[in-house]
């Protein structure tokens, strides 16, 4: 995988997306700081979520990948790590409960701070400006001074990773990621009056836990209902600061991003010969390739080729983003190239970025229906093309947001203005979040159905 490869060799390939700083010297004096900083995450982690999603790609696991648009600065707070973090614990164990499989927790936590965008520059009250790009790069208030890219905003962002993780690693084996208790939040929003499909779907979960208990499985005996494995990803979008970060593991010599146990390449700088693809095809960790309407097959094919030479099960997972009423003309083109190719990869569906509209109330939002929609042709491809649907892709938060119409709630455009906090996309909510989880655990247990009455 990494012959002849060095963490640098990027800056000899074109890039895009990526900011010009106007201090060298700073930029420098920034890439020298963070390489002396300790690695957020470590080879041994980044490893074991690759053998996990092996198993997502043969149907034996399910990946559920979820966090915020774009990280701030700003909004940092332990509260919003971990009510992002109980929700996905809470649409875990929903999805366990449907697929009768493992599911692998993923946030877009720890790291996602960079943001490509349409444009360079963007008017505001009729004065142009450099587009913001994520607090990494620069600031989201309308002056040239905080739009001007700031190398140091990398070492907050370092901080502010490692803190989050911290955190997380705490949450995650400390007790509150115990079952009982999530499942106990989970049966609170299933009370709601709207919400009775769902309720049946929680009293079975309930039932189950009764019955591991009554056998004698229950948090004091059984060590995994109390802790989970947590991973975090983001897209390396910014290279200065993936490439300070990078190690080599002493186990087998390998470098390996330390920014983030899982990193993907973005719909918009997956350039067979760019910039993002030749830093990430040299790392150990598991990689994610965003495939959009204009991904063709012949760049995919090459894309596999040079992301994961070795064929390797789990390092490699398509995360398809198509828009509503477009899976069905897009997908199966791609799985018939991964096919032709003999690919082992997980594939996975975003149904976010393809759904984004302008509201009637001038705010950018994501219909929830169209989300949901976009998720069942996935799966429904999926099964006619007699392929594994491995998992989701979710910008979500655990805060009560009005980002996203639609959902159990019924948010309209209107409410759109009560609570829009996002500094770049529309995020679904907490309610909307779970809600979504019980709908795609009904896909997850009508496939399972099928796959047994096929096998009978």
């Amino acid at each position: 995988m990494t012959k002849g490869w060095t963490k640098s060799d990027w800056r000899a390939k074109p890039r895009i997306q990526m900011p010009d700083y106007p201090d060298s010297a700073a930029l420098l004096a920034t890439e020298a700081q963070l390489a002396k900083y300790p690695p957020l995450v470590f080879a041994g982690e980044a490893r074991r979520l690759k053998k996990q999603l092996a198993e997502a790609a043969e149907g034996r696991a399910f990946l559920l990948q979820g966090g915020d648009c774009a990280e701030s600065f700003a909004e940092f707070s332990a509260d919003n790590i971990r009510d992002t973090f109980r929700v996905m614990l809470q649409m875990a164990v929903v999805l366990t409960y449907g697929a009768k499989v493992p599911v692998i927790k993923v946030g877009r936590m720890a790291g996602q701070f960079a943001k490509p965008r349409s444009a360079p520059t963007e008017v505001i009250d009729g004065v142009e400006y450099p587009s913001y790009r994520g607090d990494i790069i620069n600031g989201f208030d309308a002056t040239v001074e905080a739009r001007r890219p700031d190398p140091a905003r990398m070492l907050q962002a370092y901080t502010q990773a490692a803190a989050s993780l911290n955190l997380l690693r705490a949450f995650s084996s400390g007790g509150f990621a115990d079952i009982h208790r999530v499942h106990s939040w989970t049966l609170g929003f299933a009370e709601h009056d709207k919400a009775e499909r769902y309720r049946e779907l929680s009293n079975r979960i309930s039932d189950a836990l009764d019955f591991m208990n009554a056998a004698g499985v229950n948090s004091d005996t059984a060590h995994t209902l109390q802790t989970v494995d947590f991973y975090t990803s983001h897209e390396a979008l910014l290279l200065e600061y993936e490439e300070a970060l990078c190690r080599i593991d002493s186990l087998t010599g390998q470098p390996v991003a330390g920014s983030g146990h899982m990193i993907w390449i973005g719909d918009r700088t997956r350039q067979p010969d760019g910039a993002h693809v030749e830093f990430c095809r040299g790392v150990l960790n598991p990689i994610g390739l965003k495939c959009g309407p204009t991904t063709t097959a012949e760049d995919l094919k090459v894309l596999m080729s040079k992301l994961n030479p070795q064929n390797e099960a789990g390092r490699l997972t398509l995360i398809a983003r198509f828009g509503a009423g477009k899976v069905a003309e897009n997908l199966p083109r791609l799985i018939k190239a991964v096919r032709e190719e003999g690919a082992n990869v997980v594939w996975s569906c975003d149904p976010m970025h393809g759904n984004t509209i302008k509201s009637s109330s001038g705010y950018k939002t994501r219909p929830f229906n169209s989300v949901l929609s976009e998720v069942r042709e996935f799966f429904a491809v999926h099964k006619a093309e007699g392929t594994i649907p491995g998992g989701v892709h979710f910008e979500m938060t655990g805060k009560d947001v009005t980002e996203c119409t639609g959902g159990l709630r019924a948010v309209s455009d209107e409410d759109l203005s009560d609570r829009y906090h996002t500094a770049c996309d529309p995020r679904l909510n907490a309610s909307q979040s779970l809600e979504l989880a019980f709908l795609v655990a009904e896909e997850l247990t009508s496939l399972r159905e099928g796959a047994r009455r096929v096998a009978l």
